[in-house]
């Protein structure tokens, strides 16, 4: 600060501001961030596998309900040598996988369909949309028996009950992205004479891209349960109903190589959602997995 002198008295007083040492905010980096995320997936594994040998061995759990993971290995190998050479379990996995892909495209019409209806209209915000919240908060695994009773033991009601779990994350996403657009954005298409559908087709939904592409990945996950819980109730011919009589002969090895194949499928579809989220919506970066990349 500059003291005023006699002769300035009358003057201004300049003052010069005080000067404090800029402080630079940077994140602590702590040993785990620096391991490779190859190497702390690995590790992790190893740690996992120790662990369930470790219990196997030690019989701290019966050797008959937890086999070891040699034995599991073992199985795994059978399983794909079987899967391979066109055995009954690539019969069994052609139609789980047809369960899926049918309850998934069925999903995806109706779950799109009731997001625009809720999304666009009062009547579907007003009216339907209560019905969908009553809907979604039921264990829907629940209505399996129905759908055998009214559908039968064949595929249909597999294809019934994966759709009708994997349909409300879908009509969420949908419902949210019409609801993502900018209220500019809609003023000026309005200002330029667009019609309803006009500015549906060409600004709400390529603006909510990103969240309905959130609602298809966590139906692509939820499809797999409803198919997977409708071949356990019986009937079916897929990889569930051979987890069933798997675990009813107590062969655990058999459950679990098979529920790894059947978790193996899942993430092939979960990211093919994925690359045609990344082909499709290429602008937004979003996080899969623990990995954040901009499409």
């Amino acid at each position: 600060m500059t003291m005023a002198t006699e002769r300035d008295l009358g003057r201004p007083v300049t003052v010069e501001p005080a000067s404090f040492p800029e402080t630079v905010w940077t994140e602590k980096v702590t040993i785990i961030d620096l391991i490779p995320r190859s190497v702390a997936m690995i590790g992790l594994l190893v740690i996992v596998l120790t662990l369930w040998w470790s219990v196997h061995h030690f019989q701290i759990v019966s050797r008959i309900i937890l086999p070891s993971p040699q034995e599991v290995a073992a199985d795994i190998i059978f399983v794909g040598k079987n899967l391979l050479s066109g055995g009954y379990m690539l019969a069994a996995l052609w139609i789980t996988t047809k369960e899926i892909l049918f309850g998934f495209a069925i999903a995806i019409a109706i779950g799109f369909t009731l997001g625009v209806i809720v999304g666009e209209t009062s009547f579907g915000e007003r009216a339907l949309l209560p019905y969908l919240v009553a809907i979604d908060t039921m264990p829907k695994v629940a209505f399996a028996p129905l759908f055998l009773a009214w559908l039968g033991f064949g595929i249909g009601s597999k294809v019934a009950l994966a759709a009708f779990i994997a349909t409300f994350p879908i009509v969420v996403g949908t419902a949210a992205g019409l609801h993502a657009s900018d209220e500019n954005a809609r003023m000026m298409f309005k200002s330029l004479g667009a019609t309803r559908w006009q500015t549906l087709f060409q600004m709400k939904i390529p603006t909510g891209l990103p969240h309905i592409f959130t609602g298809l990945k966590i139906g692509a996950v939820g499809v797999m349960a409803g198919a997977i819980t409708a071949e356990f109730l019986g009937g079916g011919k897929g990889l569930g109903e051979l987890i069933r009589v798997a675990a009813s002969q107590l062969q655990t090895p058999r459950v679990f190589s098979l529920i790894l194949y059947l978790s193996a499928l899942g993430y092939l579809l979960f990211w093919l959602v994925v690359f045609a989220e990344r082909r499709i919506v290429f602008w937004h970066r979003s996080t899969v997995a623990g990995i954040e990349t901009r499409h």
